[in-house]
This record gives structure tokens, sequence and C-alpha cells, in this order.
């Protein structure tokens, strides 16, 4: 019906155009718009690649074009503050409020629903303390290390120079620099954009040892150990996976690779970056554990830890024996969620492979408890975080400290679009486009980023001295509770499984649960 409109619009309109110009010549300005609509219209009849154009001639491409919209009119006009993924409006406006340093507070009570299932709060003490003054830090570094790093506990996750436009770089390292927390690099390496302004750097080494690569991409110790002994670098991250596509190396899209970022990764210019799935530089739980032993020495002694997902449980539990029979501690271990992060990936991989953070980082906190290792070990958990009571439900389950990366690109002005892996970042934030990333002005959104986090760190501190505590360190998981149906409300420490310290050193003491796992466990490969 359609098609058979059209052509007797494409046959009767040039007829009633060429009819009124008998008397009145200006109607051939009509021409203008009838010329272009049956221009399209016999495109999209010719052509085979679009049935619907085909079949609905110029109006079929109303379709597309609502499509290409969908997504800003499903953010402004259609969602909840509360319905929006992967994060809501009320948590992006908490973001950008403290960002501009303007009022975050909420009036009329709260918008959720207190008494739905998996509502979870913090229980307030009868005689509340004040909080902190300054900030506690965490110190970071075992007794094997030389050069102990004194952490906040909340921290830039990995965004890596490329993924990510300089002025979004130099804005971030700018706003650790002023509020004095740190900035990991991602894989992507070190950048001189990072080193503009001098803040605290943790370089994370990936599977391509970009900024330490041998042209066959193999691991460089020379060329790690001149950009490892920067002062400027607090903390070395070994990256054996990440939450956004664990079991897939990162992917930089070769409309990203310019000129400069394949000098910085020594790779092609304009071609798609994509690093191994695994390292080269060890095969096994102890080589891991080796080769941290190594970036250790060669930084001079500065804190090296490693970054997963989590998988297999048998394949955690095997880095836990390989530290008992090495006699090797990582300084840290960096918990991603399988929920996934900034880096672009299939959808089958974000969606479905990878432990949620909480979960993953429940596992490897009790691994370490069960090893008797965790006093020697920092936890950070890495994964969903934007306010003050994300921070404190992950130190509650274990986490020593905490890194956000979307939280932080927000206070730079992204307005989740999703078109990170596009290059056609509307903000500026992560795009190498110049027409785009040159108009993110450094100096305001380095101080939105500072102000985030100051006020982030201000609120986990008045959440501290409610409960009764004097420290982040004192949040335990009996300080979280959880609806879970009805009026069942349990805190964390009912909800979750927790080891006895050093039980799994005693083939006798190892839980049921744990038994077949640990037993499977072998710290010189990895099995699953």
């Amino acid at each position: 019906m359609v098609r058979r409109l059209f052509f007797l619009f494409a046959f009767l309109a040039p007829l009633a155009v060429f009819l009124l110009m008998q008397r009145w010549p200006g109607a051939v300005h009509l021409f203008w718009i009838v010329g272009p609509v049956i221009l399209v219209g016999v495109i999209d009849i010719t052509q085979k690649r679009h049935t619907i154009r085909r079949i609905y001639p110029v109006i079929g491409n109303l379709r597309y074009l609502f499509e290409s919209v969908r997504p800003e009119i499903q953010q402004y006009f259609v969602e909840s503050d509360t319905n929006g993924v992967p994060f809501s409006r009320e948590f992006r406006s908490l973001v950008y409020q403290r960002a501009k340093g303007v009022r975050d507070t909420r009036a009329f009570g709260t918008i959720f629903d207190t008494y739905r299932s998996g509502y979870e709060w913090m229980n307030p003490a009868l005689m509340p303390r004040r909080p902190p003054a300054h900030e506690p830090r965490v110190r970071f570094g075992s007794t094997a290390c030389r050069l102990p790093y004194e952490a906040s506990h909340l921290n830039i996750s990995a965004l890596s120079y490329g993924a990510l436009s300089r002025t979004a770089i130099l804005a971030l390292n700018k706003g650790a620099k002023m509020g004095n927390f740190a900035h990991n690099t991602g894989e992507g390496s070190i950048s001189r954009w990072h080193r503009v302004h001098g803040g605290d750097l943790i370089w994370q080494i990936g599977t391509g040892y970009f900024g330490c690569r041998m042209k066959d991409g193999r691991f460089d110790p020379v060329q790690f150990t001149e950009q490892a002994q920067d002062p400027q670098v607090k903390m070395i991250e070994v990256k054996l996976s990440q939450g956004a596509k664990p079991g897939l190396g990162g992917l930089l899209p070769g409309a990203k690779v310019t000129e400069e970022i394949a000098e910085i990764r020594g790779v092609p210019v304009g071609e798609d970056v994509v690093s191994p799935p695994y390292h080269t530089a060890f095969a096994s739980p102890i080589g891991l554990m080796e080769f941290i032993a190594q970036l250790r020495e060669l930084s001079g002694g500065k804190p090296v830890g490693f970054k997963l997902c989590v998988g297999h449980r048998v394949e955690v539990l095997a880095l836990g024996k390989a530290m008992l029979k090495s006699g090797i501690v990582p300084d840290f271990i960096t918990v991603d969620g399988g929920e996934g992060g900034t880096g672009a990936a299939p959808i089958e991989l974000t969606n479905s492979v990878g432990m949620p953070v909480r979960d993953g980082l429940m596992l490897v906190h009790n691994l370490l408890v069960g090893i008797g290792l965790r006093d020697q070990v920092r936890v950070i958990a890495a994964g969903k975080v934007a306010s003050a009571f994300h921070v404190a439900r992950l130190l509650a389950l274990g986490a020593d400290t905490v890194n956000a990366a979307r939280a932080f690109m927000f206070a730079l002005g992204c307005i989740q679009a999703r078109e990170c892996n596009a290059n056609t970042c509307p903000t500026g934030v992560a795009t190498q486009d110049p027409a785009r990333w040159r108009h993110l002005d450094v100096e305001d959104k380095a101080l939105r980023v500072m102000r985030y986090h100051q006020a982030t760190i201000h609120a986990l501190l008045e959440l501290v001295g409610s409960a009764g505590l004097v420290s982040p360190e004192q949040i335990r998981p009996c300080h979280i509770m959880r609806r879970v149906d009805g009026t069942d409300i349990r805190s964390y420490a009912e909800l979750y499984p927790w080891l006895e310290s050093g039980c799994l050193l005693d083939s006798g003491c190892v839980p049921e649960a744990w038994a077949e796992d640990w037993k499977a466990a072998d710290p010189t490969r990895w099995v699953h």
C-alpha cells in the first residue's frame, strides 16, 4: 500500500507543481521539496539492504531515525530516578552534584521502596560518634615491600589513555593530585598526559605489556624498570582479567589508535589493538607469584599485586596454594566484578560471564583468611560504586579500599551515552576525536573530580560515625542489613559464609563446601 501511494505521489506531485507554475511561476520552488522526497523514495525502493525501506519508501526511514535517538529519549523522558541502568538517575545526579560542589541532600524521604526484597541499609548506633576529622589512610606493602603506599579508601579505577581522551586523563590525574588519592593507568600504559600534574599512579600491566613490551609482544624487564622506578608510580598491578570481558584481553578500536597511542603501546596506527587473553610471562599460579616478586624487585620495592574477575573457585584457591608453596605474597589483590565497567565487550561476556563483585570479593577475602594471610594482603574491590554506602558495603564484605571508574567519568561530565567504544563520545571523555576532546576543560573537570572524591569520603566518614565507629576499617558485615523477603531481615554476617582464620591450613578443618576444590587446586598449573 505504501509503495503504491509513493508511486502515485511520484507521478502526481511533479504534475501538480507543473500545473501550478502555469498561474504562479514561483511554484517552481516546490520542486525543492518534492524532488528530494522522490529521490529518497527511489533510493529506498532500489536498495536491497533494508527490507523495511523497500516496502515502506520514505516513511520507513523514520524507524531508523527513532532508533538512533531511542537511548536519549529513554534516559531523558522515560526512565524514572531509580530504574535507569547501568546507573540510575538518582546516583548519576548524586555524582554530578558532588562534583559541582552544589547541594546533594534530598528532601521528603527516600524514593526507594524500603520494603522490597533486596533493599539494603546500614544500622545506626544509639550512641553515634563524631565523624573522623581526617580520612585514615590504608597502607599497602607487605614485609617484602621497601616502599609502601598510603592510599585513600576511594581511588580511580583502571581507565586507559586511548579508551579515554588526553583531556580526560589530564583532569583525572590533576584531580587525584589535588585530592591526594590514586589514579590507575589501565593497561594502556603511562602516557605523557599522566605525568603532567604528578598525581599518584597505579601502573597496570596487562597481557599486552604496553609500556614494557618487546617487539614480539613479550615482557621487557628493562623498559619496565625505567617506568616503574619513577617516583610518581606508587604501585604496580598485574591484570589477569577484567569484569567487562573476563576471558578476553583488552580491546581498543582502531579508530582510537592514533600515532601517539600507537607509539605508547608499540602497535600499528589505526588497527584494532586486541591484547592476548592470557599472560606469556608466566604459565602457572606459582609463575604469577614469581613474576610479582620480579616486578617488586625491579621497581625498587614498590607494592605489587594482581587484578582478576573471579571465575572458577579452584583456580582462585590455587593462587592461595601458590602463595603458601612459594612463600611469595602479593601486596594486594584487586577483585573486579562480572557486572562489567567502562570496557567495551561482546554482550555475552558483559551479561553472562564472570562472578559479580560482591561474590568474588567474598571468595578472595575468605581464601586469604583461610590460609592465614589476610593481614598481609590488601584487597581492593572494583565495581559499580557511586555513593559512600556503596563503598561501605564493599568494606563490610572484606575490601580494604574501593576503585571506581564510571563514577569518576560522571564527575568529568559523562552522560552515560554508552558510546565509549565508538569514538563518538558526546562529552569528550571517551574519544580520540579532537573536535570533541578539546572542549573538555581540564581545570574545571579536575576540580570536579577532586570535589566528588572529597564529598564521598566525607559521607563515608559520616556513615562510620553514625554506626558508632571511629574508622572505615571497623565496618563489619553485621553493620549492613538486607531485606531478604517480606519480614525476613538479615545482616551480611548471616547471609555470607565466613571462614575461620587458618582453617585451610589443616586438612581436618577445611569446610565441607570448600574441600573438593581445595584438594583439586594445584599451584603448579591451572585446573578448572
